[in-house]
């Protein structure tokens, strides 16, 4: 382990070593390239920040209205049926529209669960198979100026929904039910 720890503190600076000394080498202007991107860079976050606060809004307005609660009662009993516990539902509702809400939802079933439970496990494996579809589609699209994400936003959810299936598959396959 010692080893890895000594690569892993050379591992950077090496490679910033690495890319001068190719900039040098291939005779390009590496501050001014590196100004040069960062300038496209800052550019790009200014661009997406509209659609970053309008997606942020819509997330919170949904929460707030009591839209979410009033989903999760919904598909509450279907979900009881098949032996999803009901405790999970909200990470796979929010999964998709906010990471970082996802990742309070998920920070909070691992504070009463315990990340060794069932519950737990599943929140992990969900919160690492699944994507921030609305996120992505929001953020980079808007940043390109996509209009149309109809099927992209399909297949999103699609993905989303088979990311889940397969962790609530496979957490009950290797650690059994609750």
């Amino acid at each position: 382990m010692a080893v890895f720890t000594t690569i892993s503190m050379y591992i950077i600076p090496l490679l910033l070593f690495v890319i001068l000394a190719s900039a040098v080498i291939k005779q390009v202007p590496a501050y001014e390239t590196f100004v040069e991107g960062a300038k496209d860079g800052f550019q790009m976050a200014i661009s997406i920040i509209p659609y970053l606060v309008a997606m942020l809004v819509a997330i919170s307005v949904f929460r707030a209205s009591g839209a979410l609660d009033f989903l999760l009662e919904g598909i509450r009993p279907v979900l009881a049926l098949i032996g999803v516990p009901t405790e999970i539902v909200p990470l796979a509702v929010m999964r998709p529209l906010s990471g970082t809400g996802a990742l309070g939802v998920m920070s909070d079933l691992l504070a009463v669960h315990g990340p060794d439970s069932f519950i737990g496990r599943l929140a992990s494996t969900m919160q690492g198979s699944t994507d921030t579809t609305f996120y992505v589609l929001t953020v980079y699209f808007g940043a390109v100026g996509i209009k149309k994400i109809g099927d992209s936003l399909k297949v999103g959810l699609l993905a989303d929904v088979c990311g889940l299936a397969a962790a609530i598959f496979f957490v009950t396959l290797v650690f059994g039910s609750m």
